[in-house]
């Protein structure tokens, strides 16, 4: 994450991971892979996929983080 006038901004690559925590108790959190980064500089959004293969575009809220590990399970 880099700090630009007082606005965090997140950063990724493509094959790092998004990890969406649950925000009620007993949902679980939702880890999704980056598969292309459209916005400048590896700012969001993403186009991410689930485990599931399912396909996406999404823009992290605060409840995610990013692993900048590169996947190596998802499909």
């Amino acid at each position: 994450m880099v700090v630009l006038r007082g606005v965090a901004t997140v950063h990724a690559s493509k094959g790092d991971r998004l990890v969406v925590h649950g925000r009620v108790v007993g949902k679980h959190d939702r880890v999704v892979e980056i598969i292309e980064v459209l916005g400048p500089d590896g700012t969001p959004p993403y186009r991410v996929r689930a485990e599931n293969g399912h396909e996406t575009i999404m823009t992290p809220g605060p409840d995610s983080v990013i692993d900048h590990r590169k996947a190596t399970n998802l499909p």
